[in-house]
């Protein structure tokens, strides 16, 4: 019983993550070891439409990015699978969106890694007005 309910728990918990991730304004491209994408936030599939969007969840994340990148990526993800003290390296910065971009490793519960994204910090304030409901 005490199995079931927690794997109940995960479930239930996994709705409020995916959520979360959805929500994001910045895109969110989350892939396997194996570098292939396997989930696309709205945000993600909306930037990457005029490359194919949603369509490219199962492909290669190395097929969308230059030789040079390829290697870069994975040599970011042996760094990753060095150490459990490993997860996050800053990689470029945007001028044109004033936006730096790092890599950060997703593991699981007992710390084994199991895939990575790109995370997106956009550096120009926010233009809302503070507690502005906006429909």
């Amino acid at each position: 019983m005490e199995k079931e309910n927690k794997i109940e728990g995960i479930k239930e918990y996994s709705a409020f993550f995916k959520s979360v991730v959805d929500q994001d304004r910045c895109a969110v491209v989350i892939c396997n070891l194996q570098h292939e994408i396997i989930y696309m936030n709205p945000a993600a599939v909306s930037r990457y439409g005029k490359r194919g969007g949603a369509k490219l969840i199962g492909q290669s994340l190395l097929d969308c990015h230059g030789e040079e990148s390829g290697k870069r990526i994975k040599q970011i993800v042996g760094w990753f699978a060095e150490s459990k003290e490993h997860n996050m390296i800053y990689t470029f910065h945007n001028e044109k969106e004033n936006k730096d971009v790092y890599m950060v490793a997703l593991r699981d519960d007992t710390g084994r890694l199991i895939g990575y994204y790109e995370k997106h910090e956009y550096r120009d304030p926010e233009k809302i007005k503070q507690y502005e409901f906006i429909e």
